[in-house]
């Protein structure tokens, strides 16, 4: 498994230079240090703390997806999800999702594989309110002259997004209704490969599916879908934010659109914290609406960094508070 890490890292890292090249390579650094300089940071501390306030409706949303497991607080969920995000700033391959498992699933008496059962449905929920996302920004938003070819990849690698979201939740849905039948399927698939890999998936996923557990209650699901539709409206608010402090006003959609290419940049791999991809996109992304150059730059790793450094911040802070170990979170984050 180390080996493998090893690679990703490498691999990620690779493709963060590849991006980061470029992303500086026609940029005067006079001109990116005078748009840094010229922002009022103001703007900067509201989108930090709107960024927070996500991760706090992140909590709720969690709350309501972990209770037919057991009615957690928000004092354990809001920490364990900080942590979490920290991990996933600082960690190849969103390893983070298992360290916030693994973190709640300590503090409350729980089974990890119950715990991170709950994350898989939480992302799923992710997914179709980027999707939600987009299919306004294509119907609200029209691009510049010349964007038409941006336009057709946005809106092909939204179908592609959305098939892949689709495909997960048919299997998910057999899987928990079929599941005998499903894993039966699965075996079967997997005959022309190494005997012991299938005998460790087909259990693995059986453990898996006995965690996922929704609630069927109307309030419940309501709660999970508009903390869900809320969680992605406080993603939105940064980008405004951080636009409006370099003195640069846009349509809000001109902000769901810089979001969605963020989300599919994070789909690629790349070092951790989503270094290069992150910023290249971001910076695509304004480039579209005639912002120049190194001001798109300065933009780019400013978003980036709201989202970067406070979180981890917060992350060691919750660390401490809780008294858990960076080698605890270690361990978590090498689930195999």
């Amino acid at each position: 498994m180390k080996s493998k890490l090893d690679l990703k890292f490498w691999l990620g890292t690779g493709v963060s230079l590849f991006f980061m090249v470029l992303l500086f390579r026609k940029i005067d650094f006079n001109q990116l240090l005078t748009a840094l300089r010229a922002v009022d940071y103001r703007y900067i501390l509201v989108a930090v703390a709107v960024t927070f306030l996500s991760y706090f409706c992140r909590a709720i949303r969690w709350h309501y997806l972990l209770i037919p497991e057991k009615s957690i607080p928000l004092s354990s969920l809001y920490p364990a999800t900080i942590i979490g995000y920290m991990a996933n700033n600082l960690l190849p391959a969103r390893l983070g999702e298992f360290v916030r498992a693994y973190v709640l699933a300590q503090r409350e008496g729980l089974q990890t594989p119950a715990v991170f059962a709950s994350l898989v449905i939480d992302r799923l929920f992710d997914g179709f309110t980027v999707m939600l996302i987009l299919l306004c920004t294509l119907f609200t938003l029209h691009l510049p002259q010349g964007m038409e070819g941006a336009e057709s990849m946005l809106k092909t690698g939204g179908m592609v997004t959305f098939s892949v979201y689709a495909v997960a939740v048919i299997f998910l849905l057999l899987l928990k209704h079929r599941t005998m039948r499903t894993l039966s399927l699965i075996g079967l698939l997997l005959k022309p490969f190494p005997r012991p890999l299938s005998d460790r998936i087909i259990p693995m996923l059986g453990f898996f599916i006995g965690g996922i557990r929704l609630s069927s209650r109307g309030g419940h699901i309501a709660a999970v879908l508009l903390s869900s539709l809320t969680v992605w409206i406080l993603c939105i608010l940064p980008i405004d934010l951080v636009l409006r402090g370099f003195g640069i006003h846009l349509p809000i959609t001109a902000s769901m659109f810089i979001l969605v290419l963020l989300v599919f940049a994070v789909m690629v791999p790349a070092s951790p914290g989503f270094i290069g991809t992150y910023h290249y996109a971001c910076f695509k992304g304004l480039s579209a609406f005639g912002i120049a150059e190194s001001t798109s730059v300065s933009i780019a790793l400013v978003i980036h960094g709201v989202g970067f450094f406070p979180v981890i911040i917060a992350g060691f802070y919750h660390l401490w508070r809780n008294k858990i170990s960076l080698n605890s979170v270690r361990k978590a984050g090498n689930p195999v």
